[in-house]
């Protein structure tokens, strides 16, 4: 080979790797000029289980959302504590590790504030939290959980609670004396519980079933959504209509990850949440009649309560709450005066 030949091939070899280095860089330059959040999964945990309000609403929600997102994300549930419970999914919102969720009661335990809807009896009715809501919510409520880390969306509904049991009907307070009650993983409810006389215990929604079934607890309570989705009428004979306390459930995200979206994508998520909420509140106004009569097939006996009774033995929880927590006596009184 010529030395006129070799030079004219290491420089056929040269252009073909400049060539190909070209090739290489404008495929990065392409992939890095495509939007960060084409392809964005926002993953959306919850406890509910198929068919519960939970899941219901989380559903609407993504389907709404997913069309106003044409593409630039995607949000997709993830319900039955998938990703943990309210308490570890509220951590990983802190953490930055989920993206939304939608919790409960367990928001007290979080912020303090939030423990005015642990109140018994405190909400009416969907009308008067509609006032508490633009009232109070807003203003007094969510900046002190962007102080923790967390942000609301909007508020949803996990609904009026009542008692089941498998030992007796639950008539007045003095009938829960000795009852091993589950309770949410908030305080207030533990102590609301305790000056009723029962013997109540915090665990995870995922786990009540089978702590019924085993007679590891004797009765818990919750919303009738939460109760016929459960399947929670198999392993409880009593249902006694307290509406001791309404809880609202609130889609939150951690502002860590919320902060780091585009501005157009945080903003399709939060109308989609508040436009939503109609659907919530209409779908569980439903609930509240076809429930409890699907629960009454079932087999269980369906008792009413000595109200006054219970409100009466309510009056420790709200000097506590009151004296515990800056700030709750007057969002207390603010709430109250709504209800006209």
């Amino acid at each position: 080979m010529t030395i006129d030949l070799h030079l004219r091939i290491l420089a056929a070899r040269a252009a073909i790797a400049r060539v190909g280095a070209s090739l290489a860089l404008s495929l990065v330059f392409a992939a890095s000029a495509t939007p960060a959040y084409a392809q964005l999964e926002l993953k959306l945990g919850h406890v509910g289980e198929p068919g519960s309000l939970f899941q219901q609403s989380a559903d609407e929600f993504a389907k709404r959302a997913n069309a106003k997102l044409a593409g630039k994300a995607k949000v997709v549930t993830y319900g039955s504590s998938q990703l943990g419970g309210d308490k570890e999914m509220i951590q990983k919102l802190k953490l930055g590790t989920l993206d939304m969720a939608l919790p409960s009661t367990v928001m007290s335990s979080e912020v303090d504030l939030f423990g005015i809807f642990e109140m018994p009896y405190l909400v009416k009715d969907r009308a008067h939290m509609g006032r508490i809501e633009k009232d109070v919510f807003w203003s007094k409520l969510e900046p002190e959980a962007e102080k923790k880390g967390l942000k609301v969306l909007a508020v949803w509904e996990n609904g009026f609670r009542h008692i089941t049991n498998s030992k007796r009907p639950i008539k007045a307070p003095a009938d829960l004396k000795g009852i091993k009650l589950r309770v949410p993983e908030g305080k207030w409810r533990v102590r609301m519980f305790e000056a009723y006389g029962a013997n109540p215990s915090p665990m995870k929604f995922s786990e009540l079933f089978t702590a019924l079934q085993t007679g590891v607890m004797d009765g818990e309570e919750n919303p009738f959504t939460q109760i016929y989705s459960a399947k929670l009428q198999e392993v409880q004979k009593y249902l006694s209509l307290s509406s001791h306390v309404y809880t609202p459930a609130y889609l939150t995200v951690g502002t860590k990850k919320w902060d780091a979206l585009p501005a157009d994508v945080r903003k399709a998520l939060e109308d989609t949440a508040k436009e939503t909420q109609a659907y919530v509140y209409q779908v569980a106004a439903k609930d509240d009649t076809d429930l409890l009569a699907k629960l009454k097939q079932s087999g269980m006996q369906v008792n009413d309560v000595d109200q006054e009774a219970f409100v009466a033995a309510s009056k420790p929880i709200y000097e506590e709450f009151g004296k515990e927590v800056t700030g709750a006596k007057e969002l207390i009184d603010r709430a109250t005066a709504l209800r006209k």
